[in-house]
This record gives C-alpha cells, sequence and structure tokens, in this order.
C-alpha cells in the first residue's frame, strides 16, 4: 500500500502536470476566451506519469544518490510520457487539434515545475542536514582503502542525509581517524557506544573473506532497531561495479554479469520502443526519398540485410539502406569498406558519410532487437575472429547492440584494419556498459546528431 508521502508526491505531480498545460494554454491563447486545452491528452499524460514515474524509481527515497540524476531522469520520464501522448493522439487521429505551440510550452512548464518542486525539497532537506536535524548516523566496520573510502564517501555528502559517528577498525593495517568520528578496536565498547548514541545504521566496509566478522556484527545487533548493511570490497573479483540483485527470492552479488539491473532494462526497453515510434513517424518521407535514390542509384534491393548477433548472442537480421553495388562475398568471408572502395555508389557514400543508412534500424529497435544506443553490432565471422584475439568482446552481448554508442561518437567507428583499433572500441563499450544512465543515453544521441553528418571515419 502506498504510504501518505507517497499520495501526496503523486498528488502533487498530478496538480502541476494539470497547471503546467492550463499556464501554457494561457500562454499560448493570450486571450481568455481562446483559451482552449485537449482534455483526453491531458488525462492521459497524467495517467500515463502516474504509472512510469514509480517504474523509473522517482518516487524512492533519494537519500545520499545523485540530485544531478534523478532531475535528468525526471526530464527523460517527462519526455517518454509526453512522447506516448502524442503517439497515442496519433493513433486516434487528433493531432489536428493539438496546438504544437501548447504543446511544447505545456511540456516545457511542466517539466520546471515537476523538477523545481523537487528542487525546493531536496533544498529544504538540505538546510535541515546540514542544520544536523533529519541526519542518521553511521557506524562503519571495516579497514584498509575500501573502508577509507566508504567513510570519505559519507564525510564528503553531508547533505545525503547520513552521518559517519563511530569506526570498528578490523585488521592490524594502520588506524585512520576523522575529526568527529569515534574509533574502536575492542568490540564490546564499541556495541555499547552503538546503542548508548542511538546509531541507526551499521555498514560493514569488509571484503568477502570476513565472513566471520559480519556474522558476529550481525548476531550481537539482531535484536537492536539498527539496519545493518553490507558493502562489499568485491573490486578484485567483479568485472563490473558489483550489484545486488534478487535471485529466486535470495539476495546474489553480481560478480561477472550484466552491470545494468532488471529496472534499468526495463526503463531502456521502454525509452527504445518510444524513440523508435516517435522516430520511424518523424522520418517517413526522408525515409522514403533516401529508399527512391538508393533504388535509382545502382540494380538491387533497397535494403541491405545481414545477420548480427544481439543480446545474449542471439542472432537476428540487421536493416540498413544498400550502400554497395550488388556483389557476391566468398562463404565465412565479409569485406570491410574500405577509403574509396569501388564497390560504394555514389548515394551510398553520402548515406555513410552522414550515417543515414542507419536509418532502418529503428525498425530493429521497434522489433526489440536492438537498442538506441549501445555496443555497435559487427558482423558474425568478424565477431568469431574478435571474440579470440580482443579482451572483453564477449561482454558486449551483455546488453542489445545499438545504433549508436560511445565509441562511434569518440571516433571508434569505421574500418576497423588494426586490431588495436577494435580494443579501443571494446574498452569504450564496455565503460558504457559500467556507466549506464538515461543521462548518458540522451548525451550520445545529442552527439551522435551533432558528429553524424559530419564524421570522416565512416567510408
Amino acid at each position: 500500500m502506498l504510504g501518505l508521502q507517497g499520495l501526496l508526491m503523486r498528488l502533487v505531480d498530478v496538480i502541476l502536470i494539470v497547471a503546467g498545460a492550463l499556464l501554457a494554454s494561457h500562454i499560448r491563447f493570450e486571450d481568455i476566451a481562446q483559451t482552449r486545452v485537449d482534455g483526453a491528452f491531458i488525462t492521459f499524460s497524467v495517467a500515463l506519469a502516474l504509472v512510469s514515474f514509480p517504474v523509473f524509481g522517482l518516487y524512492e527515497s533519494w537519500r545520499g544518490r545523485s540530485l544531478l540524476r534523478l532531475t535528468g531522469q525526471l526530464s527523460l520520464v517527462w519526455l517518454l510520457v509526453q512522447m506516448g501522448g502524442l503517439v497515442l493522439m496519433f493513433s486516434v487521429h487528433r493531432t489536428d487539434i493539438v496546438s504544437r505551440l501548447w504543446f511544447i510550452y505545456w511540456t516545457a512548464t511542466s517539466a520546471a515545475a515537476l523538477i523545481g518542486s523537487r528542487l525546493v525539497l531536496h533544498t529544504v532537506l538540505r538546510s535541515v542536514r546540514y542544520a544536523g536535524m533529519n541526519l542518521r548516523n553511521v557506524a562503519v566496520v571495516g579497514g584498509g582503502s575500501h573502508c577509507k573510502e566508504v567513510v570519505g564517501k559519507v564525510q564528503a555528502s553531508p547533505a545525503s542525509g547520513f552521518r559517519a559517528s563511530a569506526l570498528f577498525e578490523v585488521g592490524a593495517g594502520d588506524i585512520f581517524a576523522s575529526k568527529g568520528i569515534a574509533v574502536f578496536q575492542d568490540f564490546e565498547k564499541f556495541a555499547e557506544h552503538v546503542r548508548r548514541s542511538g546509531i541507526q545504521e551499521l555498514w560493514l566496509a569488509l571484503p568477502l573473506s570476513e565472513a566471520e566478522t559480519m556474522a558476529r556484527f550481525v548476531s550481537e545487533f539482531r535484536d537492536d532497531l539498527v539496519n545493518i548493511r553490507f558493502i562489499p570490497d568485491v573490486r578484485s573479483m567483479a568485472l563490473f561495479d558489483a550489484g545486488v540483485v534478487d535471485l529466486i527470492g535470495a539476495p546474489a552479488i553480481s560478480l561477472v554479469a550484466s552491470p545494468l539491473p532488471a529496472r534499468a532494462m526495463v526503463q531502456k526497453e521502454i525509452f527504445d520502443r518510444l524513440f523508435a515510434a516517435l522516430a520511424l513517424l518523424a522520418l517517413t518521407p526522408l525515409l522514403v526519398v533516401i529508399a527512391i535514390a538508393v533504388k535509382c542509384s545502382s540494380r538491387g534491393p533497397v535494403f541491405f540485410k545481414q545477420y548480427r548477433k544481439g543480446a545474449d548472442g542471439q542472432v537476428f537480421r540487421i536493416y540498413k539502406f544498400r550502400t554497395m553495388r550488388a556483389h557476391a562475398e566468398k562463404a565465412g568471408v565479409v569485406t570491410q569498406a574500405t577509403k574509396g572502395d569501388p564497390r560504394i555508389t555514389r548515394v551510398g557514400a553520402i548515406l555513410r558519410r552522414t550515417s543515414l543508412d542507419e536509418l532502418p534500424q529503428f525498425f530493429n529497435v521497434l522489433r526489440g532487437e536492438m537498442s538506441v544506443v549501445g555496443p555497435r553490432p559487427h558482423a558474425i565471422e568478424h565477431d568469431e575472429l574478435y571474440q579470440k584475439v580482443v579482451d572483453g568482446y564477449i561482454h558486449r552481448y551483455r546488453i542489445k547492440p545499438g545504433i549508436t554508442g560511445w565509441a562511434q561518437v569518440n571516433g571508434f567507428r569505421g574500418e576497423t584494419d588494426r586490431i588495436e583499433k577494435m580494443q579501443k572500441r571494446v574498452e569504450h563499450d564496455l565503460y558504457y556498459l559500467c556507466n549506464w544512465s538515461f543521462a548518458l543515453d540522451l548525451r550520445i544521441v545529442a552527439a551522435t546528431v551533432a558528429k553524424g553528418f559530419i564524421n570522416l571515419n565512416a567510408y
């Protein structure tokens, strides 16, 4: 059941969305007598927002989490809601009665209001926490660099709502002490201090080898109203940033697995489908023109189709506009395009240079085979070669391949005539996997639009 706080947050969001629509109408039409809004559009957007906001974690506690990430995520979800509204209006043939300026004003004003309300709340909470209120006192158990890092992060973010007030030093290493933190090495004295000081959080910043130590602390505070959290030091073993997942009802730490949790994959899927649908609607005239140009440029089909590997190594058929003259390849051989390649048509050269040949891949995204942003897929023959000689290549299959990616916007696209080029591309792909966020996806999309038309490596 929803708590009172959750209900109030939802109510405020509904009010802000409706108020934004009314204000936008007043700005657009100026004359009050002409003011009008599309009630069905607003109702659908409100309903979609109430469904989407919880899915994207916007009503969860953001204590200790990035405010910038919250702002970016809220902006993105609101844009997805509005995109969904446009798709619905288009499907019921009502877009002709929707004022484009009103829609733009509404989207902007409501976004500003939704973000502003959260910034105001964060500012109030920040001031309260700086004043020493609404804080949760934390006792950290650990030793070495990992423990120092955890304590340092708590001290560096006072507005997060946590305050490190005690430390139990594990091991015989150098004891580090910070101002305002009581340091203990005697277990009994530490336990007495936690209970006497009313500490609410006990963080076990320990390596996996300290299972006996963890069990001792859990047993000691089992009957106390203290939240005990395990912050494992698994950096020496984990390929990606290790995360805890629910696996058949039991918590599991992922050491070598997809770094994107299930919720992130759902969020990415929603974004991909909506983005692809809107892109195809908006680009239909351009797609028709390109198709005619390709057909007139040389004999052969409009689309080039080739098998590629997707998430978990599943094979799918990728679509591109054909940029080469029809020719036959030897079985099991795929020859990459090179500079001045005679197989490329004049129209194909323009399409490759501007990346317009990739546009049909939005159909792959809509079919669920690809993502808007992700590691670029390669021919299966190349996969089999690079998988054997390029470190980490196999992990590109942990998520869906993308139309564009972090490697491409950083200049690693086009021909890979040397292993070093592919290694750099894979390194950028792994960076994307480890640091994925909606803000990063939007940054890559924006960079693709800006750079896609002037890239000199595409031929």
